[in-house]
């Protein structure tokens, strides 16, 4: 199967699929020095923040966070963030788009 350079799907792939919003602000995890973290991308996993695998047949992949120290982050629930995987308050413009 052929690869497109820029979104290394197949060729003739589905484009992605919108993620679903998980929740409209963000979740505080404590995070460990050194650890590895899958932050779910689709919306659809039922570990929010965290991928399970649901995003399957989405186009959607989680995005690999390592964590530099012990601290909490803020990751991201409505999916809509531009600082992937973490919260840039991008939640505000989402829940006001609901409204």
């Amino acid at each position: 199967m052929l690869r497109s350079a820029e979104t290394g799907q197949g060729e003739g792939a589905p484009a992605p699929r919108s993620p679903v919003v998980a929740q409209a602000g963000p979740y505080p995890v404590e995070v460990k020095a050194g650890e590895k973290y899958f932050w779910c991308a689709c919306g659809l996993s039922v570990t929010q923040p965290f991928c399970d695998g649901t995003h399957a047949g989405t186009g959607l992949k989680p995005v690999i966070f390592r964590a530099q120290k012990d601290e909490t982050i803020w990751f991201c629930g409505c999916k809509a963030t531009g600082d992937k995987p973490l919260c840039d308050g991008s939640h505000e413009r989402v829940a006001g788009d609901a409204r």
